[in-house]
């Protein structure tokens, strides 16, 4: 499970975010499909890897914007 911190995020490059984007989404997913199948031991572990996704997708934005 990757638990990134708003500070860490932001001492990322861009290449380096996407990647991260792309490989928390991955595991969002499979975490998902794992627990459609039989429950997790611990489900609030889709709540923060949801959130790990939202704020490197929120950083990316920010830096494409500005």
């Amino acid at each position: 499970m990757v638990i990134m911190k708003q500070s860490e995020i932001k001492g990322l490059s861009n290449a380096e975010l996407q990647e991260k984007l792309g490989e928390t989404k991955k595991s969002y997913a499979d975490l998902r499909m794992a627990h459609a199948i039989s429950p997790l031991e611990n489900p609030i572990q889709l709540r923060t890897m949801r959130r790990t996704v939202a704020k490197l997708a929120t950083e990316l934005n920010n830096r494409e914007l500005q």
